[in-house]
């Protein structure tokens, strides 16, 4: 049984930031794509950033040169480095396994950018 585990969310300043992890379980974390989604108050999910099997990563536009995903293999985790964090980045960070027709996807984490 896949089991995707997030953490890392909070409240934190304008400016600040985050980084956000996801353990996964009951796959070999290597051989698939991983990324994340968030979903801000009123707002539809959306994507935030992937890293394929191979590393090569893809950001939204909004979140380039702030964000940035990680994976270690290893510990079967991904990350998501947040920073200069801005008031509309509030939102429920998801992570998710891409197996090609299907995602599979944790619980999610809150994420609140306030001062």
């Amino acid at each position: 049984q896949v089991q995707l585990v997030e953490s890392g969310g909070g409240l934190v300043q304008p400016g600040g930031s985050l980084r956000l992890s996801c353990a996964t379980s009951g796959i070999i974390f290597s051989l698939y794509a991983v990324g994340w989604y968030r979903q801000g108050p009123g707002k539809q999910r959306e994507l935030v950033a992937t890293i394929t099997s191979g590393g090569n990563t893809n950001y939204a536009d909004s979140m380039k040169g702030r964000f940035t995903i990680s994976r270690d293999n290893a510990k079967n985790t991904v990350y998501l480095q947040m920073n200069n964090l801005k008031p509309e980045d509030t939102a429920v960070y998801y992570c998710y396994v891409d197996f090609t027709f299907r995602k599979v996807w944790g619980q999610g984490t809150q994420v609140i950018v306030s001062s």
